[in-house]
């Protein structure tokens, strides 16, 4: 396997588990040095233990919070070359039932957050670095009880296409990955029994033309590819992950 990240900084917000853990092992693998972050201490130490990469507590959403993980990083690495912004959260609830809670929490992690992360990483991106924003189908789909946490993918991808615009000129590449239904834990993370996650799945499956679900690592495989040079000439780009659902709607 070639080593195409060899000497490159790479973060991962919300490395400690789904698709960041995966794409934390598959920078690794290609040789990338590799800081993960996340908003629970247990969770990211030993996360972090087991990838043999380096674990920084962080919420996405606190600005504060990513001041010291900026901080951090520059006096331990100086800058980075890869930047994922991947931490997100998602509370489906159909509408009449949202409340201001629910609709703040996504908004703040999953934009907001995501917004703020690269600006303020931006002063210690390398020229030619490459950062990607995790976002979702859910922008396009018109899901069932997915109105907040769709609006905060389509935003962010709007905001992809606007920042990749504006740091052209540094040589900074910015893009997203939409992926469609995916085995991550973020399913348990909302409070569904394992028997409901399985019905779920088993129920969209119907709707996909491949007719299975995705893995964690088949994203991070395609992050990987965004992330290396071999991408150097793709910017403001999405890159629809989601075994031909959104062919046919969910």
């Amino acid at each position: 396997m070639s080593n195409s990240l060899t000497g490159k900084i790479a973060v991962i917000t919300g490395g400690n588990s789904g698709i960041g853990y995966a794409t934390a092992e598959e920078f690794l693998k290609q040789g990338a040095k590799v800081i993960i972050t996340g908003r629970n201490t247990e969770k990211v130490e030993k996360a972090a233990k087991e990838l043999g990469a380096e674990g920084i507590v962080a919420d996405q959403a606190n600005l504060s919070h990513l001041d010291s993980l900026v901080e951090k990083v520059k006096k331990a690495h100086g800058k980075i070359d890869i930047l994922f912004v991947n931490a997100g959260v998602f509370f489906p609830t159909p509408l009449g039932q949202i409340s201001e809670e629910l609709y703040e929490t996504q908004m703040n992690i999953n934009l907001k957050g995501a917004i703020f992360t690269l600006q303020k990483f931006l002063p210690i991106l390398n020229e030619g670095a490459s950062v990607i924003n995790l976002s979702s189908i859910n922008a396009y789909t018109g899901s069932a009880g997915t109105a907040i946490y769709a609006a905060t993918k389509a935003a962010l991808n709007s905001f992809t296409r606007t920042a990749a615009a504006e740091l052209a000129s540094k040589n900074i590449r910015v893009n997203a990955v939409n992926p469609g239904l995916t085995e991550t834990p973020i399913f348990e993370k909302v409070g569904m029994s394992d028997e409901q996650v399985e019905g779920f799945k088993a129920s969209m499956v119907s709707n996909i033309p491949l007719k299975r679900i995705g893995t964690s690592e088949g994203v991070a495989k395609l992050v990987t590819f965004l992330a290396s040079d071999d991408a150097s000439y793709i910017t403001g780009s999405e890159y629809t992950i989601d075994g031909g659902m959104t062919l046919i709607g969910a």
